[in-house]
């Protein structure tokens, strides 16, 4: 239930809330994307926002991701500050030559004089029966890109905070968000606003293990902490928040407290986020472990359709608890 300083909402209508602000404190500001206007938009963010700022702010596209983000690149190169819609992950790899070989290098290629204050929005993650081609989670794949920022919200003030602070990003910025939280509910307090992007959180103190998790993988890791307190063992969830630049200070911190590291990724487990997490703590904090850093991860496979293959393909709560286990169950 609310108290009087909060508010019961979801992560799609803080996502929305966000956009809401963002078009009203910036004229400059717009979105634009499939189905983002009459429509409201594939997930129902963007809905009502048409009607309540018109067709030169919440524009609709042609299915043309190619050509959308390559219009969303060159309107911000001309001064605007575009919010452009990607409706899926799997979607965003038919705009990869305008995101990683314009949006990226564009600084760096003109010396500097030319920024790119794009942002760009799109769903990520499985867990709602949409198959292969829409579920997906390759947020790791651009945060090998360099001259991006990529954000991964995972708890409703994120949802409702990331997006102004991107937009003063004078350099694109990607936020990831996992459509599986879309329906999610929780209270978020009436005058939440913009959060800092720069740093990762700890979501749950703990001694005993870190369960580093982002996104979708954020409630997870939480429940994981419930069930490994009625063990008796006390785990610390850290939120990394963005993928690129990753918050090193916090993930070595986190494992100098615990001593031993579970990360979660609902990405393919080969060189993905986890394996970079896990190499950064080889590499900056190996004599604090007490055991070799543990990865929970998506199955190699294309995410299947049916339902309990695809829960079964997906780190789940009792996956990551076990995983936590092993290596306390390592201590001496």
């Amino acid at each position: 239930m609310s108290s009087p300083a909060t508010v019961e909402t979801t992560f799609r209508e803080a996502f929305r809330e966000a956009l809401r602000d963002a078009l009203q404190r910036d004229p400059l500001a717009f979105v634009m994307g499939e189905d983002v206007g009459r429509y409201g938009g594939c997930f129902g963010v963007t809905h009502g926002l048409l009607e309540e700022f018109g067709p030169e702010r919440v524009r609709d596209t042609p299915l043309s991701e190619a050509g959308f983000v390559g219009a969303g690149i060159g309107a911000a190169l001309g001064g605007m500050h575009p919010i452009v819609e990607i409706m899926t992950v799997n979607f965003s790899l038919l705009a990869l030559d305008q995101i990683m070989n314009n949006a990226a290098t564009l600084l760096h290629m003109s010396g500097g004089q030319l920024n790119v204050p794009i942002v760009i929005r799109m769903t990520t993650g499985a867990g709602r029966q949409l198959a292969a081609q829409h579920s997906h989670s390759l947020e790791g794949l651009y945060a090998h890109i360099p001259g991006l920022r990529v954000l991964t919200p995972g708890t409703l003030e994120d949802a409702r905070g990331m997006l102004w602070t991107a937009l003063q990003d004078p350099d694109p910025v990607l936020i990831f968000e996992h459509g599986a939280l879309y329906p999610a509910r929780g209270e978020l307090a009436h005058d939440a606003g913009p959060v800092g992007i720069d740093e990762a959180a700890v979501r749950r103190p703990g001694e005993d293990v870190t369960l580093c998790a982002y996104g979708g993988g954020l409630p997870k890791a939480l429940s994981a902490a419930a069930l490994l307190e009625a063990d008796g063992i006390s785990a610390e969830v850290l939120d990394l928040r963005t993928l690129r630049p990753l918050d090193d200070a916090a993930i070595l911190g986190s494992v100098a407290r615990t001593h031993r590291m579970v990360v979660v990724d609902e990405g393919w487990r080969s060189v993905g986020v986890a394996a970079e997490v896990c190499t950064r703590v080889m590499e900056g904090a190996f004599y604090e472990l007490d055991a070799p850093v543990a990865r929970v991860c998506g199955a190699e496979v294309p995410v299947p359709y049916a339902a309990h293959l695809e829960q079964a393909a997906l780190p789940q709560p009792q996956d990551i608890a076990a995983a936590a286990r092993r290596l306390v169950g390592s201590r001496g």
